[in-house]
């Protein structure tokens, strides 16, 4: 009996990371690479052209209460945030390199440098469509897709792969990632630190998005700020080492050679496909989940609360995964034959022998602990929107035992869960985005001048 369940959990494994390959082909990353690349030609690089407005936009949605929406510009933020800064840029990066080889960085990097417009089209675009709804307001690509691009079948896909991915994406692998450093650090089991996971998140969540904002916009920055603390003070005494490591993230972005430590990556293709796929788990530019948050901020125009998602791409993947990205690199970790969170600890553990582990394990706790709370209002709001505000309850009810499920889960087998649903979500999204691009571009102009 025991040797059939292992080859059924053996069968049902292979099939998703076969179904995985399929999903995050060239196809798919062509469109995702090639929607961002689109829409910041048709916006004009305003990422570049208009940062100067754009920094003093931010600004003044720090001290701006006008507006209609849930929670204030920064606490959206904050909660965009706590789901994208999290295990994406411990784990994933890690994940990413030791896969993929240090080039996949050079792929993060340019998919990021796009995706900063995508996740602003998609905020702009939620803001826009945005409806009142069980006493606050609601938005996302579910509502822009039906209302702005007049799909409902697209809507409803995108709220259905939503409703699910978020029991990847956002829980189990945020369970497992964290359970994983844990255990290594504290050597704690990993059902121990599910159930504590779960019923701090319970605590929070059952409080809706005012009381996830009010958490999120005092964890996140602090929590942010440690980490790339420890980073920056990593690099600096390896400095010698840093540009080596520049080196061989270009190199090998183009290359088959082997990577930093005797790596051996197996092409280019798989430094596109891991530094792409990575980069879209970690700050989710094209999922469209993060407008869902951003469509609850007090904003007097989309295109205010849109710039808040360029600011948002560049923190988490222009700085927190490279930073993560060069401590393994110069600190020679990727020797280790260590993947996920286990790596990137040791990386901090060579950088700064003894607090460093200590870093990665409490920015994991917490960055995974507030991606929980972001992820699991994601999800409900896409299943709200499919059964009506009377079916929340029931989400956040399920939405906590799959914690406990993921923190003692393989990582492999969830991190192909969570690529395969993240696909299927990013589908719908990007369509949605290139047949409404002429609004986001109207919007901009309009905001601009």
């Amino acid at each position: 009996m025991n040797n059939l369940v292992l080859e059924i959990i053996k069968f049902l494994i292979s099939f998703v990371e076969a179904i995985n390959e399929i999903v995050w082909g060239i196809p798919l990353i062509i469109l995702i690479l090639g929607t961002g690349i689109y829409l910041t030609f048709r916006t004009r690089f305003i990422q570049v052209t208009r940062s100067r407005l754009i920094i003093g936009t931010v600004i003044s949605g720090f001290l701006s209460k006008k507006g209609v929406g849930d929670i204030s510009p920064f606490q959206a933020l904050t909660t965009a945030l706590a789901a994208t800064v999290g295990t994406g840029n411990i784990a994933g990066v890690a994940t990413a390199i030791s896969l993929g080889g240090a080039g996949s960085m050079f792929w993060m990097w340019l998919s990021a440098f796009f995706g900063m417009i995508t996740k602003y089209s998609e905020i702009v675009l939620a803001v826009h469509y945005r409806k009142s709804r069980g006493g606050g307001v609601a938005g996302g690509p579910m509502y822009f897709l039906e209302a702005g691009l007049n799909n409902r079948l697209l809507a409803v896909l995108f709220a259905v792969f939503g409703s699910l991915a978020a029991f990847g994406i956002g829980n189990m692998v945020q369970a497992n990632s964290v359970a994983d450093a844990v255990g290594e650090t504290l050597g704690a089991p990993s059902l121990a630190t599910g159930l504590v996971l779960a019923v701090a998140a319970g605590l929070v969540i059952l409080g809706g998005i005012k009381r996830i904002g009010s958490i999120t916009e005092k964890v996140v920055p602090f929590m942010a700020a440690l980490y790339v603390i420890g980073a920056v003070a990593i690099i600096i005494t390896h400095r010698e080492a840093v540009p080596g490591a520049l080196v061989s993230i270009f190199n090998l972005a183009f290359t088959r050679e082997a990577a930093v430590g005797g790596f051996v990556g197996s092409g280019v293709r798989e430094a596109v496909r891991f530094g792409v796929a990575r980069g879209i788990f970690t700050n989710e530019a094209g999922l469209g989940s993060a407008s869902i948050a951003h469509a609850s901020a007090r904003t007097e125009h989309p295109v205010q609360q849109g710039v808040w998602g360029i600011v948002e791409v560049f923190v988490d993947t222009l700085l927190i995964c490279t930073l993560t990205a060069l401590v393994i690199l110069v600190t020679g970790a990727l020797d280790s034959g260590l993947e996920g969170a286990a790596l990137t600890s040791e990386a901090f553990n060579r950088g700064l022998p003894g607090p460093g582990g200590l870093i990665v394990s409490i920015g994991l706790i917490f960055f995974a602990f507030t991606t929980l709370l972001a992820w699991s209002f994601y999800g409900e709001k896409c299943f709200e929107y499919l059964f009506g505000t009377r079916a929340s309850l029931r989400y956040r009810q399920a939405w906590l035992p799959f914690i406990v499920v993921g923190a003692v889960g393989g990582l492999r087998s969830i991190w192909a869960v969570a690529d395969t649903l993240n696909g299927l979500m990013a589908i719908p999204n990007l369509i949605g985005l290139i047949g409404l691009s002429g609004i986001v571009v109207k919007l901009t102009r309009e905001y601009f001048k």
